[in-house]
């Protein structure tokens, strides 16, 4: 057929079928039976245990987010610790960038005194950045904010209320993501972005899958020099699928490792970009809370589920101690590889014992299957 496979009723009364004796078919058809029924038995076991086997990898990851997939040493550096010096290093960070802003914007003024002076047009559009950026500190150091009443307008990332929450093991802490690092949405596509003189790859939903990244299909974007420093991905950055048609596919996780140079992402994509932490412990709890639907739970709208920039940024996740982190991931790791290699073998069999079962039915119709007497 044309439209759809189609078979004709005098294709049907016209095939040649080999026909045994009737008492040989009804041994072929017990034969057949008893061979299938023990098939049947085998795939159900094969189907149970990558049940059993899905169930355990998330008790081994629900484990890990608890604190109870290795044991806790009292020598290791509390987690309240490492999250002082992640919060302290995002502050330094954003008061770096933010007296760079402070430097540039003096010397532009600067610059627009000595024009005035000059009688030359002051506007700041007039003044051209190779002229500003000459301008030496001794000239624009009257521009500068005097104290330090600048570094007031830094916002420090919300607090977390613990009096409501389950108590966690002796030195780990529960923190919100965006304590962790920048939480951050990627740009969105559009029409006008599908050609121009900055064409990059870039990253979408699509590419998110259960077991890492897909770079099968890669597709390209217009991001000018200003959105390539924004969107741009680095290694270890942490990226979760933001929207999916089904509230149990939001969230899936995947750590970048600059597979491909200049790459970018999509805004149905959020990025987490973690400030002294690796990224590899809360890959697993991502995991964990896309597989188990917490993040799904969280997500909104009707149709497709969108998790949010927002609500992930606010999420509360639970930190062990930095040297428990490298253990917890290693112990992963090493139960997650059994699996894995189980799995393969599980699917190898599902395929053989579909061979299996198209042979039985091959040397049925051959005479093959039972003795002929």
């Amino acid at each position: 057929g044309s439209s759809y496979p189609a078979v004709r009723d005098r294709d049907v009364r016209n095939q040649l079928i080999p026909l045994a004796p009737l008492v040989e078919q009804e041994r072929i058809v017990a034969e057949i039976e008893k061979q299938f029924t023990r098939l049947d038995q085998a795939v159900a076991s094969l189907r149970r245990l990558q049940g059993s086997l899905a169930r355990y990898k998330a008790s081994v990851l629900k484990a890990a987010c608890e604190g109870r997939l290795v044991p806790q040493d009292p020598d290791d550096e509390p987690a309240e610790k490492l999250l002082a010096r992640i919060l302290a290093e995002r502050r330094a960070q954003w008061e770096a960038r933010e007296w760079q802003a402070l430097i540039v914007k003096a010397q532009k003024k600067a610059a627009q005194a000595r024009r005035k002076a000059q009688g030359l047009p002051s506007r700041i559009k007039d003044v051209a950045q190779a002229e500003w950026a000459a301008i030496p500190e001794t000239e624009y150091a009257r521009f500068l904010p005097k104290g330090d009443k600048w570094q007031e307008k830094y916002k420090e990332p919300g607090g977390v209320d613990t009096a409501v929450l389950p108590a966690l093991p002796e030195g780990w802490v529960w923190v919100r993501v965006d304590q962790l690092g920048e939480v951050r949405l990627g740009r969105q596509r559009s029409p006008k972005n599908h050609q121009g003189p900055h064409m990059h790859p870039y990253l979408r939903a699509a590419n998110a899958t259960w077991n890492g990244v897909d770079l099968a299909d890669v597709m390209e974007m217009n991001f000018n020099p200003k959105e390539l420093e924004i969107y741009r991905l680095k290694k270890d950055d942490i990226l979760l699928a933001e929207a999916s048609g089904s509230a149990n596919e939001v969230g899936k996780p995947f750590v970048w490792n600059e597979q491909i140079p200049n790459c970018c992402f999509q805004n149905t994509l959020i990025r987490v970009r973690l400030s002294n932490m690796p990224p590899d412990y809360l890959y697993l709890h991502f995991l964990k809370d896309a597989q188990t639907g917490r993040l799904g739970k969280i997500a909104k709208g009707v149709g497709i589920h969108h998790l949010g920039a927002n609500r992930l940024a606010e999420m509360l996740v639970a930190i062990p101690p930095l040297a428990e982190q490298k253990r917890i991931v290693a112990e992963v790791e090493r139960r997650l590889s059994v699996v894995a290699a189980t799995e393969q073998a599980i699917t190898a069999n599902l395929a053989r014992a579909q061979c299996l079962r198209q042979a039985i039915l091959h040397r049925a119709f051959t005479g093959q299957l039972v003795p002929q007497q």
